[in-house]
Protein backbone atom coordinates (compact mmCIF):
# COMPACT_ATOMS: atom_id res chain seq x y z
CA UNK A 1 0.00 0.00 0.00
CA UNK A 2 3.03 2.39 0.41
CA UNK A 3 2.49 5.68 1.57
CA UNK A 4 -0.76 6.60 0.42
CA UNK A 5 -3.02 8.11 3.17
CA UNK A 6 -6.56 7.10 3.44
CA UNK A 7 -8.48 10.19 2.34
CA UNK A 8 -12.12 8.56 4.01
CA UNK A 9 -12.68 8.39 7.72
CA UNK A 10 -13.72 4.68 8.22
CA UNK A 11 -15.41 5.02 11.74
CA UNK A 12 -17.25 7.92 10.35
CA UNK A 13 -18.83 6.21 6.95
CA UNK A 14 -22.14 4.28 7.35
CA UNK A 15 -23.82 1.99 4.87
CA UNK A 16 -25.84 4.21 2.97
CA UNK A 17 -23.63 7.78 2.88
CA UNK A 18 -22.93 9.03 -0.06
CA UNK A 19 -20.38 10.52 -1.85
CA UNK A 20 -20.29 13.93 -3.79
CA UNK A 21 -22.37 14.14 -7.36
CA UNK A 22 -19.90 15.01 -10.42
CA UNK A 23 -21.98 16.03 -13.21
CA UNK A 24 -20.54 16.95 -17.06
CA UNK A 25 -22.89 17.74 -19.86
CA UNK A 26 -21.96 15.89 -22.30
CA UNK A 27 -21.10 17.49 -26.01
CA UNK A 28 -20.26 16.66 -29.56
CA UNK A 29 -17.02 18.29 -28.69
CA UNK A 30 -16.46 16.15 -25.58
CA UNK A 31 -16.92 13.03 -28.40
CA UNK A 32 -14.16 14.84 -30.74
CA UNK A 33 -12.01 15.25 -27.85
CA UNK A 34 -12.10 11.75 -26.21
CA UNK A 35 -11.87 9.76 -29.46
CA UNK A 36 -8.56 11.74 -30.18
CA UNK A 37 -7.22 11.19 -26.72
CA UNK A 38 -8.22 7.54 -26.61
CA UNK A 39 -7.49 6.41 -30.06
CA UNK A 40 -11.47 5.51 -30.47
CA UNK A 41 -11.99 7.14 -34.13
CA UNK A 42 -15.09 4.65 -34.56
CA UNK A 43 -17.40 7.02 -36.56
CA UNK A 44 -20.66 6.38 -34.49
CA UNK A 45 -19.36 8.54 -31.53
CA UNK A 46 -18.25 11.51 -33.95
CA UNK A 47 -19.92 11.22 -37.73
CA UNK A 48 -23.44 12.23 -37.25
CA UNK A 49 -24.21 10.88 -41.41
CA UNK A 50 -22.22 7.25 -40.42
CA UNK A 51 -24.67 7.11 -37.22
CA UNK A 52 -27.57 7.48 -38.83
CA UNK A 53 -27.37 4.92 -41.76
CA UNK A 54 -26.07 2.93 -38.67
CA UNK A 55 -30.21 3.50 -37.67
CA UNK A 56 -29.22 5.33 -34.44
CA UNK A 57 -30.60 8.83 -33.96
CA UNK A 58 -27.09 10.61 -33.48
CA UNK A 59 -23.93 10.03 -32.72
CA UNK A 60 -23.25 8.35 -28.79
CA UNK A 61 -20.47 8.55 -26.17
CA UNK A 62 -18.00 6.29 -25.76
CA UNK A 63 -18.62 3.66 -23.00
CA UNK A 64 -14.88 4.37 -21.60
CA UNK A 65 -15.40 8.07 -21.51
CA UNK A 66 -18.87 7.35 -19.08
CA UNK A 67 -16.74 4.94 -17.10
CA UNK A 68 -13.98 7.26 -16.63
CA UNK A 69 -16.29 10.13 -15.68
CA UNK A 70 -17.46 7.64 -13.09
CA UNK A 71 -14.03 6.40 -11.77
CA UNK A 72 -12.71 10.03 -11.31
CA UNK A 73 -15.28 10.80 -9.02
CA UNK A 74 -14.41 7.37 -7.33
CA UNK A 75 -11.09 8.16 -6.89
CA UNK A 76 -12.00 12.17 -6.09
CA UNK A 77 -13.78 10.64 -3.54
CA UNK A 78 -11.61 8.10 -1.83
CA UNK A 79 -8.49 9.89 -2.43
CA UNK A 80 -5.98 9.16 -5.14
CA UNK A 81 -4.06 5.85 -4.70
CA UNK A 82 -6.99 4.31 -2.28
CA UNK A 83 -9.37 2.86 -5.13
CA UNK A 84 -8.80 -1.01 -4.60
CA UNK A 85 -11.41 -1.81 -7.23
CA UNK A 86 -13.65 -0.45 -10.09
CA UNK A 87 -16.27 -2.35 -12.13
CA UNK A 88 -19.23 -1.88 -14.06
CA UNK A 89 -21.69 -2.58 -16.06
CA UNK A 90 -23.26 -0.36 -19.83
CA UNK A 91 -27.22 -0.29 -19.19
CA UNK A 92 -27.52 2.62 -22.12
CA UNK A 93 -26.31 5.03 -24.52
CA UNK A 94 -25.12 8.50 -23.53
CA UNK A 95 -26.06 11.23 -26.14
CA UNK A 96 -24.92 14.77 -26.59
CA UNK A 97 -26.70 17.40 -24.33
CA UNK A 98 -27.58 14.76 -21.89
CA UNK A 99 -26.29 16.16 -18.48
CA UNK A 100 -24.62 13.02 -16.64
CA UNK A 101 -23.78 12.92 -13.08
CA UNK A 102 -22.31 10.54 -10.52
CA UNK A 103 -23.77 8.81 -7.65
CA UNK A 104 -21.75 6.52 -5.19
CA UNK A 105 -23.29 5.40 -2.26
CA UNK A 106 -21.55 3.34 0.76
CA UNK A 107 -22.81 -0.25 0.62
CA UNK A 108 -20.08 -1.80 3.15
CA UNK A 109 -17.45 -1.54 5.72
CA UNK A 110 -14.76 -4.36 6.62
CA UNK A 111 -11.60 -4.61 8.28
CA UNK A 112 -9.26 -7.06 7.15
CA UNK A 113 -5.56 -8.33 6.31
CA UNK A 114 -5.59 -5.36 3.73
CA UNK A 115 -6.63 -2.43 5.92
CA UNK A 116 -9.94 -1.04 6.14
CA UNK A 117 -12.16 -1.19 3.18
CA UNK A 118 -15.43 0.16 2.02
CA UNK A 119 -17.00 -0.82 -0.75
CA UNK A 120 -19.72 1.49 -2.75
CA UNK A 121 -22.67 0.53 -5.77
CA UNK A 122 -21.38 3.79 -8.36
CA UNK A 123 -23.51 4.53 -10.64
CA UNK A 124 -23.73 7.30 -13.48
CA UNK A 125 -27.06 8.94 -14.52
CA UNK A 126 -28.73 11.27 -17.08
CA UNK A 127 -30.72 14.33 -15.81
CA UNK A 128 -33.90 12.39 -16.34
CA UNK A 129 -32.30 9.55 -13.79
CA UNK A 130 -31.67 7.25 -16.47
CA UNK A 131 -28.68 4.69 -15.03
CA UNK A 132 -26.49 4.79 -18.58
CA UNK A 133 -23.73 2.57 -16.27
CA UNK A 134 -23.87 0.62 -12.79
CA UNK A 135 -20.98 -1.15 -10.45
CA UNK A 136 -19.04 -1.68 -7.78
CA UNK A 137 -16.12 0.10 -6.32
CA UNK A 138 -13.79 -1.12 -2.71
CA UNK A 139 -11.52 2.08 -1.29
CA UNK A 140 -8.90 2.06 1.21
CA UNK A 141 -10.46 4.13 4.47
CA UNK A 142 -8.78 5.50 7.44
Amino acid sequence: MGNVTPRLDYAALNVGDEGPVVSHELTRTCLVKYAGASGDFNPMHTDEVSAQAAGLPSVFGHGMFSMGLLGRAVTEWAGHGNLRSYGVRFTKQTWPGETLSTRIVVTGKEEGADGKVVTAAVSLENQDGEVKLAGTATVLAG
